[in-house]
């Protein structure tokens, strides 16, 4: 099944955060906090503005995006949990910075 979202909505799938500090020490499921950064999966085609015309969103299928710790409704979707939230919701793509793309 593939999942289209309408509008201004975006689709994004948690990433994981790490689970030891920097210091090695392990933290437990109960003491975790939700991630707060996504990969993009599915954008929607855009908003309207008060002339009717489309403006499309600026994120794309595959980027990585920070967003509130409150932001979206979560979903299942082919049994993935997923997040539903509007573009208004992200604060910022994460670029990669031109060192870490030399070094891949």
């Amino acid at each position: 099944m593939t999942f289209r979202p309408l509008h201004d909505r975006i689709v994004v799938r948690r990433i994981d955060a790490e689970e030891k500090t920097k210091g090695g020490i392990i933290i437990p499921d109960t003491a975790k906090e939700k991630p707060q950064e996504g990969e993009v999966v599915a954008v929607g085609p855009g908003a309207r503005n008060d002339k009717g015309e489309l403006i499309a969103l600026d994120v794309k299928p595959g980027d990585r995006v920070l967003f509130g710790k409150w932001s979206g409704t979560e979903v299942k979707i082919d049994g993935q949990d997923l997040l539903i939230m509007k573009e208004s919701d992200i604060l910022g793509v994460i670029e990669a910075t031109v060192t870490a793309q030399k070094a891949a």
